[in-house]
């Protein structure tokens, strides 16, 4: 009888880790799956307004429902040591990334987008190291590092003989650096001011900015074509807002690096939603380089990750 006892609550334990890692991987993939179509509805977006205005004007109106949200919930205020986190995530998260991603889709097709922030997980595992105080086993970084020397190789293929190819690569580059560095601070932060509350204060902390950024825009294209206002609509409220109720959640309870990796699954996402959407063709080159980095980088999925407690 005492021996049943003392087995009982770590199966009990057991269970409970396994249906919160279950918890953390759907919440991931729900997040992942709403940004995998960011890069196309952004392009829909930026074909008839100032990549400005759709950078500076979709965190505005999600900053709108933010506010309604936080007054609806009435959250606890984040302490005063949190504030300068909020603000390197808005920065990152709201400015850097979106900013440099529309101004990329000016130049280059979101299917070649989506293969080249296909290193996002190795970013995002680095800014869990840095941030967070987790310790990746050197296979996953061994993965990672395979997974981004094949993303390098696809850029230069082709992006080697266009100027706007070679100009949006550099774009995308400083953009994925800025959304790994936004996932890590998030994901970091959520742990304790918790995950929908991040992004909704973090998106109130900058609305004044985004203010004086739509009316620095100049005019706004009120007869722009119902598909980008539904690109701009979409990136407002999913990729600027709810999307990111999932993912920050879904990486304060699985981990920054290992739920990070299933942004390998965003490439897929984005791809499709290209083919789908607006009409690009994806050719065998894309497919082959997004499996390529999928598989390498997916083998880091089954290595150690320490984690602080």
């Amino acid at each position: 009888m005492a021996e049943a006892t003392g087995q009982t609550p770590i199966t009990i334990s057991a269970d409970r880790d396994g249906g919160r890692e279950r918890h953390a991987l759907l919440l991931g993939v729900v997040g992942v799956t709403i940004f995998g179509l960011t890069l196309p509805a952004t392009r829909l977006a930026v074909a008839d307004f100032n990549p400005l205005f759709v950078t500076a004007g979709r965190s505005l109106l999600a900053a709108g429902l933010a506010a309604l949200t936080l007054l609806w919930a009435r959250p606890q205020p984040p302490q005063r040591r949190e504030w300068p986190r909020l603000a390197a995530f808005a920065i990152f998260s709201i400015v850097g990334f979106r900013l440099l991603m529309a101004i990329a889709m000016q130049h280059a097709p979101a299917s070649h987008g989506a293969v080249v922030l296909a290193v996002l997980p190795l970013l995002t595992a680095m800014g869990g190291a840095a941030v967070a105080g987790e310790r990746p086993s050197l296979g996953f970084w061994a993965c990672g590092v395979a997974g981004s020397g094949a993303v390098l190789a696809y850029s230069l293929l082709t992006g080697g003989g266009s100027a706007d190819l070679q100009w949006a690569d550099l774009l995308l580059a400083g953009a994925a650096l800025s959304a790994a560095a936004a996932y890590s601070l998030g994901g970091e932060m959520a742990r304790r001011i918790g995950g929908w509350e991040v992004i909704c204060w973090a998106l109130v902390f900058s609305a004044p900015v985004m203010l004086a950024l739509v009316l620095l825009s100049g005019p706004i294209n009120w007869a722009a074509a119902p598909s980008a206002w539904a690109g701009f609509l979409y990136v407002s409220a999913f990729s600027m807002f709810l999307g990111f109720f999932a993912w920050n959640k879904g990486m304060a309870m699985g981990g920054i690096a290992r739920i990070g990796q299933i942004q390998l699954l965003q490439p897929f996402v984005a791809l499709a939603a290209s083919a789908a959407l607006l009409g690009e063709t994806v050719g065998w080159l894309e497919i082959v380089f997004a499996v390529l980095v999928v598989g390498i980088v997916a083998l880091g999925w089954r290595m150690r990750v320490a984690r602080r407690p």
